[in-house]
């Protein structure tokens, strides 16, 4: 145990002193140090001999450096309240006049045991004075003692400050025993090696920049503390034990009622285990409403981001369009110009004024359609080469499969090696920068290999052949030379495209152009009057199928209504995704083509979000009725992006709804059943529902 006090010890106090002390149950210890030898460093340690001191590593030790800290904490929360009993500027006045109650720190070396005690003296007391202190602390006579500073022995009339020693300042001293055999000189408690010192200096902010230094003195205690307890480590085998503290423990007041009973105990730790239980569901909570709401906020983030992305493809899709949907949003976004102005030039114009007008319009639409014309002719340009480049690779690759060891085998057959020589003669023709006398090599070991099949698509490509050589003999300008080195290569692709003749693209051709296997599958288009097959026809659920082929259709599209429908194949593409997700199995949202979805979302559900009206097409979709069912247009619901999550965590769909919005979604339902149960393909799926449709149509 370490107590803290200042020492301020005045010329004629220590009579006062010893008087005090004759009635106390234990005299007070001034300070000293418990270390044998002279200070080094700020830390008393013997000179004579080193003493075994104990491993500081152990338990023991550690719960002593730990007491001690604790103990050092307490020291110097008695400083800090020993500041407000600081003297006012008339007492500090009178301070600085009487410097001779300033205090000074001396260490008094006991000879020859070299013990060290550390006391602070006030620098006024004399030797005399000093001497008295001693003796009673080591309980010897004061005659037999004997100060010397450096060597020389004081006088007992001198003080402290006569003999140099400034205030504040640290100084050691020599004592010894005039009589040793009678009266050594040696500590009446036990030293204890520790690293606390005995007297600390504490500078104290008096006042803006002005400190003043106080000696502290800290008084260590051979008190033992009891046993608390404590646990051991299971790895390591330390124990730590419970410390105990220097206050003593406030009395409780008496009420007159047995509060330690059994029965008040188990009630205690009932409270306390309802109180951890409440706290623990009450943690749980929270971290379930953090997670819920960060969950929340990624979903809000994540449907940002996609419909920013939408908006960036889209944006990106009207300045570079490369695609045949690339250019019908050209040509939707040139429709709503025109319309929007149109609608201007009425409102506002009048006569010929308006007549003007709408010809300029015209005129405008024109130039707008011939640029868009212009670039997709570019842009099919572009990507001739780069398909045909792409078909010739795929013809000319060889078979590769993974074998047992995960190595990667490839095997060529005489079709590869056949399609890999096409391939690279395709290559060298289509060079028309090279030089005349390697041209004329490239088209002699052309001729030499078609001319093994006897067909007109083998005699027009010799005939165009002899043609350039012709040409080339007679010096003609490279670029004369251009239209006709295009047609050799058009009709040699044509040539290589032949399953005859290039056995391996058999696999790679839509359809096999054999007169038996397309009998059956060739139908008439009434726009362009050609017979072609069915993959060239649109065809939808309903069951009825287009009199236009596709390219009829989208020429039809871009001259009258200019419509656009990558929104609605965006929607089909995320319904399938989710089901499939759902259920492998899914056949209905693969059975719908995109005319379907728009006739849904259009006609039935009114190009609007169920539950709140949004007509925000590009953060709709849909998503199951009854959750339970697989879904079909009979049991769908159009909402949007960041409704579908909240709309299926609902179990049962008339708790969740009101009656009215139910049965307007089953009206919705019906229109759907009535439109796609035209398709003998979808009336298988119809089932039940159909029925109950009828039946409810024959009641009403």
């Amino acid at each position: 145990m370490l107590s803290v006090k200042t020492t301020m010890l005045k010329p004629g106090e220590t009579g006062e002193r010893e008087r005090e002390a004759e009635h106390a149950e234990e005299s007070p210890q001034s300070l000293r140090s418990a270390a044998r030898g002279p200070p080094r460093g700020g830390r008393d340690s013997g000179i004579f001999g080193e003493e075994d001191c104990p491993d500081r590593s152990s338990p023991d030790v550690q719960r002593n450096v730990k007491d001690t800290g604790t103990q050092a904490k307490v020291a110097l929360e008695t400083v800090e309240e020993a500041q407000y009993d600081f003297p006012t500027d008339t007492e500090e006045h009178d301070e600085k006049t009487n410097v001779k109650n300033l205090t000074a720190t001396v260490k008094v070396l006991l000879m020859p045991g070299g013990h060290v005690m550390t006391m602070a003296f006030a620098i006024g007391l004399s030797i005399e004075e000093i001497k008295h202190h001693l003796a009673y602390e080591l309980k010897v006579p004061l005659e037999v003692l004997q100060l010397s500073l450096d060597g020389r022995v004081v006088e007992e009339h001198q003080s402290l400050m006569e003999l140099g020693i400034r205030p504040h300042s640290s100084t050691q001293m020599e004592m010894s025993s005039s009589d040793p055999s009678s009266y050594p000189l040696r500590l009446l408690h036990p030293p204890e090696h520790d690293s606390m010192p005995d007297v600390i200096t504490v500078q104290v902010p008096k006042e803006e920049g002005v400190f003043k230094e106080v000696v502290v003195e800290i008084k260590h205690s051979c008190h033992q503390k009891p046993f608390l307890g404590g646990y051991r480590h299971r790895l390591t085998g330390v124990e730590y034990h419970h410390a105990s503290v220097q206050a003593l423990l406030k009395k409780k007041h008496d009420r007159g009622v047995l509060i330690y009973s059994r029965s008040t105990q188990v009630i205690c730790l009932q409270s306390y285990v309802r109180r951890w239980l409440a706290q623990e569901a009450v943690e749980q909570l929270k971290k379930e409403r953090t997670r819920r709401l960060a969950w929340f906020e990624m979903q809000d983030r994540r449907c940002k981001e996609e419909k920013e992305e939408q908006l960036r493809d889209r944006r990106n899709r009207w300045m570079n369009p490369q695609r045949r949907e690339d250019f019908s949003l050209l040509y939707h976004a040139l429709e709503k110009w025109r319309t929007e102005e149109e609608q201007q030039i009425n409102s506002t114009l009048r006569g010929a004024e308006r007549k003007v007008a709408l010809c300029s319009l015209v005129e405008q639409e024109m130039q707008l359609i011939a640029a868009i014309g212009r670039h997709q002719i570019n842009v099919e340009a572009n990507n001739h080469d780069k398909i045909v480049r792409d078909f010739l690779n795929k013809s000319a690759a060889p078979h590769q499969w993974e074998s047992a060891n995960g190595r990667l085998l490839e095997m060529d057959t005489a079709e590869d090696i056949r399609a890999r020589e096409l391939k690279e003669l395709y290559n060298e023709i289509s060079l028309y920068t090279v030089d005349k006398q390697q041209r004329l090599t490239f088209l002699k070991k052309l001729k030499n290999n078609v001319k093994e099949h006897e067909c007109q698509l083998v005699w027009d490509i010799i005939d165009l052949i002899d043609r350039e050589i012709d040409l080339m003999s007679r010096e003609i300008k490279e670029h004369n030379l251009e239209g006709l080195r295009k047609r050799i290569c058009t009709l040699f692709l044509q040539y290589i495209k032949t399953p005859v003749f290039n056995p391996k693209v058999a696999k790679l051709l839509k359809v096999y152009k054999k007169p038996s296997e397309l009998k059956h599958k060739m139908f008439f288009c009434h726009g362009c009057h050609r017979y072609l097959c069915s993959a060239d026809f649109g065809s939808c659920a309903s069951g009825s199928r287009s009199h236009w082929c596709r390219n009829c259709t989208r020429l039809d599209n871009i001259a009258r209504s200019r419509d656009e429908d990558s929104v609605y194949k965006s929607i089909l593409r995320r319904l399938r995704t989710d089901e499939h997700r759902l259920k492998t199995e899914a056949t209905i949202p693969f059975l719908l083509q995109v005319e379907d979805i728009q006739y849904l979302t259009e006609k039935v559900w009114a190009s609007c979000s169920a539950l709140n009206g949004s007509r925000d097409l590009y953060n709709l979709a849909f998503a199951r009725w009854e959750h339970q069912k697989d879904w079909s247009p009979w049991n769908c619901i159009l909402l949007c992006k960041e409704e579908t999550y909240a709309h299926t965590q609902v179990e049962d769909i008339h708790q969740a709804y009101e009656t009215t919005f139910i049965q307007w979604v089953e009206q919705k339902h019906l229109m759907a059943r009535q439109h796609f149960g035209k398709n003998p393909v979808m009336v298988k799926y119809l089932g039940f529902y159909q029925d109950a449709a009828l039946g409810n149509q024959f009641v009403m």
